[in-house]
């Protein structure tokens, strides 16, 4: 049978792997011709030799769109070559409205004291859960970072004016999650995909929430990024034991 076929110009493309909106090198071209029937286990061939980025931007895409039996063909594909999975083909937001990305306009001058109806929020995005976001978001472009432990921004009660305001937030739980490699994956390609200015990491006193920053150097290594990140740790009442560099910027 006769389809349409997209064929990329190697020497124009980028890689940006945004092709589906339309790519800004002017590479794609459709020809008519004979060809097999779509394969996505083929198509995880090539993109799986590109790295995490890549690959979370093509199973992202897969997600928005619906495309529910590709996705589990892809994650089948990567687990069975011992590839971590992205986060966001193992829960995907579609059909959700509830976990599909937005900008949030910042609040002028959040949480100045007041009474509490009457707070701002320093949030600029949703969602924040690790586990929801998409790795490609443009929330995540040139920001200063904040990752925290699930339990700190009811811990703190000066959360939102101290650590969120002017950031961009994800947040997640090294204890009771128990998916650490797709968050270490996740981070890694949004380390890749973003320049990023600095990470905060906001965790918990006790031991377990460690694995907060431990996720973060590892997704810092893998990516090859380079930016100065903050630890912070607040106390089981409310108060910040201590806070100074937890990884150092590194030289390109």
């Amino acid at each position: 049978m006769k389809r349409q076929i997209i064929r990329i110009d190697e020497e124009l493309c980028n890689g940006c792997g945004q092709c589906i909106t339309g790519c800004p090198e002017g590479a794609i071209t459709v020809e008519v011709r004979e060809a097999e029937s779509y394969s996505e286990r083929r198509v995880m061939e090539g993109i799986a030799t590109k790295g995490p980025a890549m690959i979370a931007a093509h199973m992202q895409h897969l997600n928005e769109h619906g495309g529910t039996g590709y996705l589990r063909e892809a994650q089948e594909y990567l687990q069975e070559r011992g590839i971590a999975v992205p986060m966001a083909a193992v829960h995907s937001d579609h059909g959700c409205p509830g976990s599909r990305g937005r900008s949030i306009a910042p609040v002028s001058a959040p949480c100045q004291a007041g009474p509490a109806d009457e707070m701002g929020s320093a949030l600029r995005q949703w969602p924040v859960q690790l586990a929801l976001v998409n790795p490609g978001s443009p929330s995540f472009d040139g920001v200063d970072l904040l990752v925290t432990a699930d339990c700190v921004p009811f811990a703190h009660g000066d959360f939102h004016r101290r650590f969120l305001a002017g950031k961009s937030l994800v947040m997640f739980c090294p204890k009771l999650d128990g998916r650490i490699d797709g968050y270490v994956e996740k981070l890694t390609a949004i380390f890749s995909m973003h320049r990023i200015r600095s990470v905060s990491v906001v965790r918990m006193e006790v031991a377990c929430c460690g694995g907060i920053g431990m996720v973060v150097r590892k997704a810092l290594d893998k990516s090859g990024a380079s930016f100065p990140i903050m630890e912070h740790i607040i106390t089981i009442d409310g108060g910040v034991a201590g806070e100074g560099a937890l990884s150092e910027a590194r030289a390109l």
